[in-house]
């Protein structure tokens, strides 16, 4: 079986943030899978059984003030120990369902770009390195002003939430 498709390509720029930091790494992962309570999607639609999405949202925000939730964490240095890596790493995708849904309504597209994904691993020197990329620099690739305005929204609500585990504020994400 084959398809007819139509292919269109959407150039857009990228901005990487590497915050490398002096905190110890199980501390700042405690610190961040704390702030940022785990929700898979069958909790979420166990949640959501009565339909109350308004209700869900602001559940969500009393059990994660940030608003964010982790949907996916993975720990590849596990893996890359066989391959000679003494490095610790962590990723996650957090999303934060009240943005995510006026993103999805404009486009379901953007879901490429949210939830975002997080990074942590050791240094080469006593410390940290936590890396993402600007959400509304990906969000911004799609030309549509409300998506660049929730883009805009999640850059705070990421500065707020780096902000909370003791980090500085990045600068892309000032407000």
């Amino acid at each position: 079986m084959s398809y007819d498709a139509d292919e269109t390509v959407f150039e857009h720029v990228g901005r990487r943030i590497r915050l490398e930091t002096n905190a110890q790494f199980d501390a700042l992962v405690s610190a961040f899978e704390e702030a940022v309570p785990a929700l898979s999607d069958d909790q979420a639609l166990a949640e959501l059984r009565g339909g109350d999405w308004a209700g869900f949202v602001r559940g969500l925000q009393w059990e994660s003030p940030s608003g964010f939730v982790r949907v996916w964490t993975s720990r590849p240095d596990a893996l890359m120990a066989h391959a000679g890596s003494d490095a610790r790493s962590v990723v996650w995708l957090i999303a934060h369902h009240g943005i995510a849904a006026r993103l999805f309504r404009h486009d379901p597209g953007t879901m490429l770009s949210s939830p975002l994904r997080i990074e942590m691993h050791t240094s080469k020197t006593p410390g940290t390195t936590l890396g993402f990329e600007v959400p509304s620099a990906r969000l911004g690739g799609f030309g549509v002003n409300k998506i660049a305005q929730a883009g805009a929204e999640l850059d705070r609500a990421l500065g707020d939430l780096i902000e909370d585990l003791g980090l500085p504020r990045p600068a892309a994400l000032r407000r």
